[in-house]
């Protein structure tokens, strides 16, 4: 009876040990074909380009016709602001390239009338140079006379007086003609200001409209409405966050791997991704980038280790992943969902050149050795 016993638990031992034997051999032939080619990390989430919703004028909110969690396509209005007060401000802005307009047609009559003015000088000018022709004759012929005693010194001399009479009168026409001329420069430079005032107020109208147009604001991609802290009625700022607009079409995971890990990581190698959400089915998806440098260099405070003592701590590089198209999970994810990612390095990949742009290019000749 004891020898029976004793022999019963020899055969439990060695079945025990000839288990954990298997188990052992089998968990190495896992981890030698498969499990060493995996790199896995649960600091992991689901992500999305999430578009926040500000105004770029302020007023008060006449309409939100959205509601929280609403699907809404590209240009859907979202908002409008109370547009009374900018509409009033392109009335404002095209009355004033009226006054402009305007403004120039004048300056254009008033080059007209100097025309006419110059004209009118011009011919002054000719009337005052025949009168100082006529009067130097005068001069001349009173001159010859004087001496054979036809004309007398004081005819004489009203002769001259008249002929000085005619040269200030020249000397005066020149002056205004030459007047009139310069005027038509000072109403043409005039009528340049005018001009650039149109271009100016026209710009004026275009920026009046444009702050009129900012008045709807629309969702500038497909998505979700999210954390909508907006109220009718209430007043905002330009820039006050409204509402956000999720692309749920469009999420993606950004994992974060160790520096230990990422190694023999290559843009496209595949990628099994577990949502804790959703335990039932994992989703595919591919690497698609990586970070220019690990996260804390994006922190508030990058650590500084030139100074002070120093402990070596393994960094975590941020690795994004595009999740496969046709998924039934792709549209159920939402980002900041905790996931767990695993990526099978023996795939070939895109390998970053040292200029920073990716071409096609194989693991090291012992990983892909290994790997046949």
């Amino acid at each position: 009876m004891v020898g029976t016993e004793v022999m019963r638990k020899r055969i439990m031992v060695g079945t025990v040990a000839m288990i954990a034997l298997f188990a052992a051999l089998g968990g190495g032939w896992y981890w030698w074909t498969e499990g060493r080619w995996h790199e896995s990390t649960d600091d992991a989430y689901v992500q999305s380009d999430i578009s926040v919703i500000s105004p770029k004028v302020a007023g008060y909110l006449n309409d939100l016709p959205v509601a929280e969690n609403e699907q809404v396509p590209a240009g859907t209005v979202l908002a409008v602001i109370d547009p009374t007060e900018f509409r009033q401000k392109v009335e404002e802005a095209q009355a004033n390239v009226v006054a402009q307009q305007a403004a120039v047609a004048r300056i254009d009559s008033q080059i007209e009338l100097q025309k006419a003015m110059i004209a009118q000088a011009e011919a002054s000018v000719g009337s005052a140079r025949a009168e100082l022709t006529r009067t130097a004759g005068d001069v001349a012929r009173y001159g010859k006379l004087i001496d054979r005693g036809y004309v007398t010194r004081q005819r004489f001399e009203a002769a001259n007086a008249d002929r000085q009479k005619a040269d200030a009168a020249l000397k005066s026409a020149l002056a205004a003609a030459t007047a009139s001329h310069d005027q038509i420069a000072v109403l043409q430079t005039q009528r340049k200001e005018a001009e650039a005032q149109i271009e100016r107020a026209r710009a004026a109208v275009a920026l009046a409209q444009t702050d009129l147009d900012n008045t709807v604001i629309r969702a500038p991609v497909d998505g979700v409405v999210g954390n909508r802290g907006a109220q009718l009625g209430q007043y905002v700022k330009a820039g006050t966050q409204l509402m956000s607009v999720v692309p749920l079409s469009d999420v993606y995971v950004v994992a974060n791997f160790k520096e230990t890990q990422i190694g023999h990581m290559r843009p496209g190698q595949p990628v099994e991704v577990d949502v804790d959400a959703f335990p039932d089915h994992a989703l595919r998806g591919r690497i698609e980038s990586f970070a220019p440098a690990s996260g804390s260099q994006f922190s508030l405070l990058p650590p500084e280790n030139a100074t002070g003592n120093f402990t070596k701590i393994v960094q975590r590089v941020p690795v994004r992943i595009r999740i496969e198209n046709g998924d039934p999970l792709a549209g159920m994810l939402r980002p900041g969902l905790s996931v767990v990612v695993s990526v099978d390095t023996r795939a070939a990949g895109m390998a970053m050149t040292p200029t920073g742009t990716a071409s096609l290019s194989p693991f090291p000749s012992a990983y892909a050795a290994a790997a046949r």
